[in-house]
């Protein structure tokens, strides 16, 4: 049994999917940053003003508490970290999208510079055939 699990930690994919979550949550970290305090601001700033983050239904009222300044018992629904999270999971998506069209864009060119390779015939093949062809028409 550890022989099959070390060959399974092992193989190319585990090693590529680990190495994928750690690249993720580094950008998810970039895009959180990115949003909370580049965009929200300047939407906030076209929405007069308005931070998404503290935008919270408030089903029951709580308490404040004087000595230490926070509300007690409040029930809440905090829609505007949802808002929040959907607008970072749109640049994620637009993103990524960018980053797969530019490689399908990168990988297209480089099939059509390998097709034309192919195509091209060699300078010897070339001098060969016409060679071929001369002796033919002498002979």
């Amino acid at each position: 049994m550890w022989k099959d699990f070390k060959a399974f930690l092992m193989r190319g994919n585990v090693i590529d999917l680990a190495t994928a979550v750690v690249i993720g949550a580094a950008f998810g970290k970039i895009v959180t940053a990115l949003v909370d305090n580049i965009i929200m601001p300047c939407i906030g700033m076209l929405t007069a003003g308005v931070d998404f983050a503290n935008m919270k239904y408030v089903m029951k009222e709580g308490t404040l508490d004087l000595a230490t300044g926070e509300i007690t018992g409040e029930v809440a629904i905090g829609y505007g970290v949802l808002i929040n999270s959907i607008i970072q999971f749109i640049i994620i998506a637009f993103v990524i999208f960018l980053v797969i069209r530019a490689m399908n864009k990168a990988k297209d060119k480089f099939a059509k510079k390998e097709e034309e390779a192919e195509e091209e015939t060699p300078k010897d093949i070339e001098l060969l055939t016409e060679i071929r062809d001369l002796l033919k028409k002498d002979a």
